[in-house]
C-alpha cells in the first residue's frame, strides 16, 4: 500500500471517528453533567497533546501566546465544544453534527457583514439557502421524534456553539502565532478544561468523580483516544498526502456517520426526510465552499 492509499484509509478513519464522536458525546452526557464531561475530555486530551510536544522539545509558550490561546480556548473549546456538548443532552448526535457542519456558511456571512471580505454571489447565496433549508427540514422532522423537553434549547445552544466556532476560526486566520498549531490546540484544550470546570462548579451541575458511571468514562476514553489522538493523527497524514479539497471531505461525511450510527446504537430517529434534509444541508455547505475557492482563485490569478 503506497502513501496515497494509506492517506485514503486515514481519511476514512477521520470521517468515521469524528462522526461517531458525536454519538460518544451524546452517550456521555446522558449519565453525567455536560460541562463536567467536556472539562474532563478537554483536560485529558490537552495533557496528551501538550505532554507529547514537550517531550519532543517544544518550548513553553510566551506570555503573549498564552493569553491569545486562552482567548481562543474560550471561543473554540469552552463556548463551541462546551455548548455543543450541552446541546447533545437534548438533541440527536446527527442533528448536532449537522448544525456544526454549517460553520462555513456562518463564516461567509460574518465576514461579509463585519469585514466586507466575501462577495455573496448567486452561487454562494444558493448554497446558504440550501444549507438553511436542509437544516430546517431536519429540525422540523426531528421535532416529531424528540422525547422530553429542552429540544429547542438544545438546538439554540448548538447554533451558538457553531457561531462561536466560526468566530474563532475567523480570528485564527487573522492572527498568526509562531507556534506549532497542534501544540497550540493542546494548550487551548488544557486551558479550556479549567474554564469548563469553573463553569460546572459555579452552575452547581457537578457530581463527584467517583459517581461518574462507567458508560461516561468509556465514552470519554473513546473521545480522547480516538477522537483527539487517532483521528487527529489520521487527519494530519491525510493533509500531507492528499489534496486539501479531498482531505476536507470528512466534514461532509461526519454528519451522515453520526446520523446512521446514532440510529443503530441509541435508537435516534432516522427517517427519509432527515436523510434528505441532511444531504441538502451538506450540498449547500459544499456549494458555499466551492464558491469561496473560485473567488480566492480569481483573486490570485493574473489578469491577461
Amino acid at each position: 500500500m503506497n502513501n496515497r492509499q494509506k492517506a485514503y484509509a486515514a481519511l476514512s478513519i477521520t470521517s468515521i471517528v469524528w462522526g461517531t464522536s458525536w454519538i460518544g458525546s451524546r452517550i456521555a452526557v446522558q449519565y453525567a453533567p455536560a460541562f463536567e464531561v467536556a472539562a474532563i475530555r478537554q483536560g485529558l486530551a490537552g495533557l496528551l497533546f501538550v505532554g507529547f510536544f514537550l517531550i519532543k522539545g517544544e518550548k513553553l509558550p510566551t506570555w503573549y501566546q498564552l493569553k491569545w490561546m486562552a482567548i481562543m480556548s474560550i471561543l473554540l473549546f469552552v463556548s463551541a465544544n462546551g455548548l455543543a456538548t450541552i446541546g447533545l443532552k437534548y438533541i440527536s448526535g446527527g442533528l448536532g453534527a449537522l448544525i456544526a457542519a454549517l460553520y462555513p456558511l456562518s463564516v461567509v456571512i460574518i465576514e461579509r457583514i463585519f469585514f466586507k471580505n466575501n462577495k455573496i454571489t448567486g452561487f454562494t447565496f444558493l448554497g446558504i439557502f440550501l444549507g438553511i433549508g436542509g437544516i430546517a427540514l431536519v429540525f422540523y422532522e426531528n421535532a416529531f421524534h424528540q422525547q422530553g423537553p429542552g429540544y429547542i434549547f438544545g438546538v439554540i445552544v448548538s447554533m451558538i456553539a457553531m457561531l462561536s466556532w466560526s468566530i474563532g476560526t475567523i480570528l485564527i486566520t487573522r492572527k498568526k502565532l509562531n507556534i506549532n498549531p497542534y501544540y497550540a490546540t493542546g494548550l487551548q484544550m488544557f486551558c479550556a478544561s479549567f474554564f469548563l470546570a469553573i463553569m460546572a462548579a459555579v452552575s452547581g451541575d457537578m457530581v463527584p468523580i467517583s459517581r461518574i458511571p462507567m458508560q461516561t468514562w468509556l465514552s470519554i476514553g473513546y473521545l480522547v483516544l480516538m477522537g483527539s489522538v487517532v483521528a487527529y493523527a489520521a487527519f494530519i497524514y491525510t493533509m500531507k498526502y492528499l489534496e486539501p479539497s479531498v482531505a476536507a471531505l470528512y466534514a461532509y461525511i461526519n454528519p451522515i456517520v453520526a446520523t446512521i450510527i446514532g440510529s443503530l446504537l441509541i435508537n435516534e430517529a432516522l427517517t427519509t426526510n432527515i436523510m434528505i434534509g441532511s444531504v441538502i444541508t451538506l450540498a449547500g455547505v459544499y456549494i458555499v465552499n466551492q464558491s469561496l475557492k473560485k473567488e480566492r482563485k480569481a483573486l490570485v490569478e493574473p489578469i491577461e
